[in-house]
């Protein structure tokens, strides 16, 4: 194909040549064909993605240049194109040189002055790189995914049964009762201790099932950041509560903050799936916070609140009371 053949198809606006110099420089591929589908323009990158020299696919069809169901694949694109007259897209698998490659395409039909397409304009984006890449994560997950359901097997071999080790997290109502014999055992020997409401933040995933992983895994966190004395209790779906036996407010507070970043750092694998989750929580203390159970647990509560207005993924004090009515 002669120069002056590939000249008539230069675009002559000056912000498309400017365009196509960025896109030059960011290593894109782009490139003009005339009506019979024979490269006019080709960047850089294009040449590269065929394994060209600058030059050397100008006057070539995609038929000459790979597989003959990848060139039918990408004139159906132009075709679609041509057909409303408008720019289309999408992702297409190509084999060039034996070599599968994933390409991002977006096309526009040129148009002459009787308004028949008389050259194309395209995009492409080779994300071969990023598909392998993504490909390798995904193998890395299913794996790190097998790796936990080991680990929570051996944990619930560890402590007999899994249902007994399940239990050790107490309902609410239990919570209440071991908080009211706390308090009288701490009112008796002076002793303060504290109590954490937690609360799941807010999260993205709406599977149900993956709503239920990730409940399960803080769960298990929960239970492993606990000493005997201490008492763990879900009291909703994703609440939980904590009483932490014989700890004074900055302790509680300093243990809760090192679960929290735990929490903030933890990958959790569901179905070859990364998840991440936080949680905020309140702590109160006895007798500094209150020294009755409605208000030590209606405290922890406000403060979570106040953790959670804060954006999440926070520890907040509940106020001390001072004066005659503390």
């Amino acid at each position: 194909m002669d120069a002056t053949r590939i000249q008539e198809h230069r675009l002559p606006s000056v912000e498309v040549e400017a365009l196509l110099e960025a896109l030059e420089s960011l290593g894109v591929g782009w490139w003009t064909k005339d009506a019979e589908g024979r490269y006019t323009r080709l960047s850089a990158a294009g040449h590269a993605l065929f394994g060209l020299d600058a030059g050397e696919a100008l006057g070539r069809t995609d038929a000459q240049l790979m597989s003959p169901a990848s060139a039918s694949a990408l004139r159906g694109i132009e075709a679609h194109a041509a057909a409303t007259g408008a720019l289309h897209g999408g992702e297409q698998p190509v084999e060039i040189n034996g070599m599968r490659k994933e390409l991002a395409c977006a096309v526009t039909p040129l148009p002459n002055a009787a308004g028949r397409t008389a050259a194309w304009l395209g995009v492409w984006l080779d994300r071969s790189a990023l598909r392998s890449r993504e490909t390798e994560l995904r193998s890395v997950l299913r794996q790190l995914e097998a790796q936990q359901q080991t680990q929570r097997e051996l944990r619930a071999q560890l402590d007999g049964r899994a249902a007994q080790h399940a239990g050790r997290v107490i309902a609410r109502e239990a919570f209440e009762e071991q908080l009211a014999r706390e308090i009288d055992l701490s009112l008796r020997e002076h002793r303060e201790f504290a109590i954490v409401c937690i609360g799941i933040d807010p999260l993205a995933v709406e599977d149900a099932a993956a709503r239920a992983r990730i409940v399960e895994v803080f769960d298990g966190m929960l239970r492993g950041n606990t000493r005997a004395m201490d008492v763990p209790s879900r009291l909703d779906g994703e609440s939980f509560a904590l009483l932490l036996s014989g700890v004074g407010l900055a302790t509680a507070h300093a243990r809760m903050e090192s679960l929290r970043r735990q929490c903030a750092g933890e990958v959790v694998v569901r179905d070859g799936e990364a998840l991440h989750f936080s949680v905020s929580m309140g702590v109160a203390s006895y007798p500094h916070t209150s020294q009755t159970r409605a208000g030590l647990i209606g405290a922890a509560q406000a403060a979570l609140d106040q953790a959670r207005k804060r954006g999440g993924n926070h520890v907040a004090l509940a106020s001390i009371a001072f004066g005659p009515g503390a």
